[in-house]
């Protein structure tokens, strides 16, 4: 597909699962959703009961991430936090009771109905420390230099430009600002009708990276100190059902499947500032 289709793809799917989530439901996708019998493996009990408790309802059924990056990232009081793809905006408003009154925690999204369902969880949860921004991951609506950390929850592998995603996320970093996000990673070589039937099972829309290619394009965009880290092993079972709907034999890819598919925590830093080596007089003028 291009661009331009993907982006519609997404906008489509993200759209009507805030929709799901007004008229009561969740924003679970994927066969098992789809037969009233619950959410996905990949979306399900990502956050504690601690967590949930700390923001309304709505926000978390509207979640669709593969992870949750607020508990993995180390947010600090009076940090500014950037959600990248923020959805109904359960991250973000985690992100804020850890950064405080201090910091400030945006959310950027370019779905209409997510950003007005996030809106609406801000107001119940009372979070002033707030911002939700419309915009696309690939054109990060901030300014150079304005971020202490960047977090995202299964959105960067939709993105049909991530190198652009990436080097966008590095210029609004601060020096030493941290990239710590939860993304769909796969490993190892696999046909592309099995990879493109389980990437759809994972994220209703998904186009994950291989490890070793997240790594590279990381570096490519600036970031050192790369880090991916799997947090959720994907086996051929969990998938079975959705991928027996779309005619695969799912006993005979098994072998192919697990443990080829994740959920990761991906950590990068921008590097720091370097001193001006310079110590003669001239450079005080």
């Amino acid at each position: 597909m291009s661009t331009t289709d993907i982006k519609d793809v997404v906008k489509e799917k993200y759209g009507q699962a805030a929709l799901r989530v007004n008229r009561g439901g969740s924003a679970c996708c994927g066969a098992t959703a789809a037969s009233g019998l619950g959410c996905d493996p990949i979306t399900s009990n990502l956050y504690d009961s601690a967590q949930a408790g700390q923001i309304p309802e709505a926000a978390m059924l509207a979640s669709l991430g593969c992870g949750n990056p607020t508990a993995l990232a180390k947010l600090n009081p009076g940090e500014v936090v950037l959600d990248l793809g923020s959805g109904g905006g359960v991250d973000v408003l985690l992100s804020a009771r850890r950064v405080g009154p201090t910091g400030k925690a945006y959310g950027l999204d370019m779905t209409d109905e997510m950003l007005a369902l996030a809106n609406e969880n801000k107001q119940k949860a009372g979070a002033e420390n707030v911002e939700f921004l419309e915009g696309e991951i690939e054109h990060i609506p901030l300014p150079d230099n304005s971020v202490d950390v960047i977090i995202s929850n299964c959105v960067i592998n939709l993105s049909a430009d991530k190198d652009r995603v990436l080097r966008e996320a590095f210029r609004v970093l601060k020096a030493g600002g941290r990239f710590a996000v939860s993304d769909v990673v796969t490993r190892g070589e696999l046909a592309p009708e099995i990879r493109q039937s389980v990437l759809l099972w994972v994220g209703c829309v998904a186009g994950a990276l291989g490890d070793d290619e997240y790594r590279s394009k990381l570096s490519a965009a600036g970031f050192e100190q790369i880090d991916i880290e799997p947090t959720r092993i994907y086996r051929a079972e969990d998938a079975r059902e959705f991928l027996s709907a779309a005619g695969i034999d799912v006993d005979a890819i098994a072998a192919q499947v697990d443990g080829s598919f994740m959920s990761a925590f991906v950590r990068a830093v921008k590097p720091a500032s370097k001193p001006n080596p310079c110590c003669g007089p001239s450079c005080c003028n």
